[in-house]
């Protein structure tokens, strides 16, 4: 038997994932639910979830066990991430989002939220796997047994939380001309009625829930987003904007048809609201463009590792007003501590409508650098990788806080494994383009022979 520090950590980057009926069973959703409620001492967790065709299966099984401990369920429904977790911080309870994210449909995770409205840290999540594997649960008595409750406004709660952070009139005024693509995901109905109402002109692409994301890819990457693109191209629109499954993250396409990368969006929005003295945090793949931004600006820089849990928690501890990653996960503190793509798409437009300019011409006051991300199926275990990788760049300044990073002359590489998926991500920064993909490409196929090699052994 395993002692407890050789259990395998089941919570990645972003919650619990796995494959529905594989990894991801019901009777294993039904312990994490009993974990879960052991651990809350609050009577009461909201939950929600995302439109993949096995949400009910695992937010039922989740459900369950939490209560089974004794604790009430309210059912906020199919709901953007961002959305449950706002209805967490402004009743002070904490959730579970039954969401994978931007993951292919075959997947679905559990994510754990806290009362403030942020991911739960992970030395919170050790304890709930340390129930999990413990089977410490609460069981309560028959007549102690939880219940669930709907709850119907939970995205008019958040819809009116999003608009009091922005210039309302100043975004009406301007009339934007707005395509959005939902992507089938969860926030089909929630971001075209928030644009609505900031006095957009809307048209939806594949603004209805599909469970198996038919449309197109649920990542927002410029290869998803063809049909978006090509329609922002005709020239008739001012803004395009597209989410990934659960709407935490926010991508654009300018009016030109041109696909704005998450790191610029980032820059874009730091470098409009920050001051001398104050404090950002992003991880270690965003751009050094913010490095320039914030020298600028007169504002402190902290890099943390990857996962927008750690951003969060990083910036309430330290008093940062922005955050975020460089795909498009943007964090707006005076909202609240989490990624939230319909957050983002009115902070771009409030940013277009109070400096009177259109994104492309903004985007053009962004120091230029360019990151080239890939990824390539993790084969071998991380460490052999590592090691293969260090021998390659032998005598280059490295950082491993997070998988490993290279400093190279003119630009960086950042290789680490995937936290949701069996994969390793790859990504390569320059202030060329070409070179940005020469970079990544080279370290992709340094990691395909170093597997290849391995194993053959």
């Amino acid at each position: 038997m395993k002692r407890p520090d050789e259990r395998p950590p089941l919570f990645g980057t972003n919650g619990i994932r796995g494959e529905p009926n594989a990894d991801l069973t019901p009777d294993f959703a039904l312990q994490i639910g009993k974990s879960i409620g052991t651990y809350f001492k609050d009577g009461t967790i909201a939950m929600g979830r995302d439109t993949r065709d096995t949400g009910p299966m695992i937010f039922n099984a989740v459900s369950s066990g939490i209560m089974s401990a004794g604790k009430d369920i309210l059912d906020l429904g199919i709901l953007p991430t961002p959305a449950i977790q706002f209805y967490c911080k402004i009743n002070r309870i904490p959730g579970v989002v039954i969401t994978a994210s931007h993951n292919p449909p075959r997947f679905n995770g559990i994510k754990c939220i806290a009362a403030d409205g942020t991911e739960l840290p992970r030395n919170q999540e050790e304890i709930i796997e340390s129930i999990y594997y413990g089977r410490s649960f609460i069981q309560a008595a028959w007549n102690n047994c939880g219940r669930v409750r709907t709850i119907t406004d939970a995205v008019e709660r958040y819809i009116e939380g999003i608009m009091q952070q922005v210039n309302t009139e100043a975004i009406r005024t301007r009339e934007f001309r707005v395509i959005f693509d939902a992507g089938n995901g969860a926030a089909y109905s929630s971001t075209p009625e928030l644009l609505r109402r900031l006095g957009c002109s809307v048209v939806t692409l594949n603004a209805n829930p599909d469970g198996k994301f038919t449309s197109r890819n649920s990542e927002p990457r410029p290869e998803n987003l063809k049909d978006l693109i090509n329609v922002v191209s005709g020239g008739k629109f001012d803004l395009g904007i597209a989410h990934d499954g659960d709407a935490d993250r926010a991508v654009f396409i300018d009016s030109t048809g041109h696909f704005v990368d998450g790191d610029i969006t980032l820059s874009l929005i730091v470098k409009s609201v920050i001051k001398p003295g104050d404090r950002v945090v992003t991880p270690i793949s965003s751009s050094d463009a913010l490095d320039e931004i914030c020298a600028a600006g007169e504002a402190e820089l902290i890099r943390t590792r990857v996962g927008a849990p750690l951003v969060s928690r990083t910036m309430i501890e330290k008093k940062a007003k922005i955050g975020g990653e460089e795909n498009g996960g943007i964090i707006y503190g005076p909202h609240q501590y989490c990624r939230d793509g319909a957050m983002t798409a009115a902070l771009v437009l409030n940013l277009m409508a109070t400096r009177k300019a259109g994104l492309k011409e903004l985007v053009s006051e962004i120091p230029e650098y360019h990151i080239h991300k890939l990824s390539t199926d993790r084969k071998v275990e991380w460490e052999t990788i590592k090691r293969g990788i260090l021998g390659y760049a032998s005598g280059m300044k490295t950082d491993t806080s997070d998988g490993l990073k290279i400093f190279l002359k003119d630009g960086w590489v950042l290789v680490r494994p995937s936290g949701t998926e069996p994969i390793i991500r790859i990504y390569g920064e320059s202030r060329n383009m070409a070179r940005a993909r020469d970079i990544a490409q080279e370290y992709q196929a340094l990691i395909d022979g170093i597997q290849e090699g391995a194993s053959a052994l």
